[in-house]
């Protein structure tokens, strides 16, 4: 009975086409799939490279801008020396009036370029870093008013103001050295 079913069913339709085939109109299933696996790969081909470019591109800019930073903080820490230095032989000299002391302690800090670097410094750091460099700036600034002012160096006016240099100082180059990635010395 079964076999009378199908019979009266007529042929069965081929499963291997898309569609009916007419005329000349020849087109198979499995004529489309190698430009299909071709378009495939060239999809996956060009969205990993511009992935690894992307990735490459990323790595290059986060290096340079750690270079950049590594700089400005050397400049940055190089002119808080230097004006440190410079004050103190100021406040070294002998000075004919209170008034040229001041003009003096004040042209030496300035004459370091401190106030470029610490707008370097501005620009480019990280807030815990600006904050740390600022309390440094201060601190420095500070002991300038204090020479300008006729502090004398090694007297017991200064002392305090050295304790509060070093630590802005050394909290300072702690916070730059964690922002470099480089761990701390240990010795201040």
């Amino acid at each position: 009975m079964l076999i009378g079913y199908r019979a009266a069913l007529g042929p069965r339709p081929r499963r291997d086409h898309w569609y009916s085939r007419s005329g000349s109109d020849k087109l198979r299933r499995m004529d489309w799939m190698p430009l299909l696996s071709t378009l495939a790969g060239a999809v996956i081909g060009i969205s990993a490279t511009l992935i690894a470019d992307r990735n490459r591109w990323q790595r290059e800019e986060a290096r340079h801008a750690l270079e950049v930073r590594r700089e400005v903080y050397t400049e940055f820490v190089s002119a808080l020396k230097a004006a440190g230095e410079e004050i103190r032989a100021v406040a070294l000299g002998d000075h004919m009036s209170d008034s040229a002391r001041d003009a003096a302690v004040r042209e030496a800090f300035r004459g370091t370029g401190i106030y470029t670097a610490s707008e370097r410094l501005w620009l480019v750091g990280p807030p815990q870093v600006v904050a740390a460099g600022n309390e440094a700036f201060h601190g420095w600034r500070t002991l300038r008013d204090a020479y300008a002012q006729g502090v004398t160096v090694g007297s017991a006016e200064e002392a305090p103001l050295i304790a509060q240099r070093r630590t802005a100082m050394a909290q300072m180059r702690r916070v730059m050295r964690e922002d470099l990635g480089i761990g701390p010395l240990g010795i201040e």
